[in-house]
């Protein structure tokens, strides 16, 4: 099934899944969801705290596992590639840490699209290992420890 967006308003869980709409896309519906995310993050960040901002990111984690479980039901694909939430959360603590210019942010947004799409070990193991929303979210969280590390060594090296 294809989500629509009579769909995605049904219910305030798929409104969320879907990355606000970013996840309708019918092009590459990840990297749209990372992309909006890029764009809020300066509206959702600047306002709090590092570590209030972490917090949040970690209850958006607990809403985002919910959110792709009933909505994965509801399409009868537990993680549906209309499903953007992950990217989303994970796109925005990848760019907690890295560093502000809007360079070293696209670069940071590249990487991680690179490595959620190839999913090297052990995000492929995450991937299959955990399903429901909980698999959903978390092989994303460790493409953004991957996207990282790889990004603080090419700071270390270019800085």
């Amino acid at each position: 099934m294809r989500p629509t967006a009579r769909f995605m308003l049904s219910h305030p869980a798929h409104f969320i899944s879907l990355g606000f709409g970013s996840g309708l896309s019918s092009w590459a519906p990840g990297t749209m969801g990372t992309l909006l995310a890029w764009l809020l993050y300066p509206l959702i960040r600047t306002p709090l705290s590092e570590f209030v901002f972490l917090a949040l990111l970690a209850s958006l984690f607990a809403a985002g596992i919910l959110a792709a479980e009933r909505t994965g039901r509801a399409l009868g694909v537990p993680d549906h590639g209309g499903i953007v939430w992950d990217e989303m959360v994970a796109t925005w603590l990848v760019l907690v840490f890295a560093p502000k210019t809007l360079l070293w942010q696209g670069i940071a947004v590249a990487l991680f699209r690179f490595f959620d799409i190839v999913k090297p070990p052990p995000v492929r193991w995450a991937d299959r290992s955990f399903k429901g929303g909980f698999g959903v979210m978390f092989d994303d969280l460790v493409a953004a420890g991957y996207t990282l590390l790889a990004l603080a060594v090419l700071v270390s090296i270019f800085r």
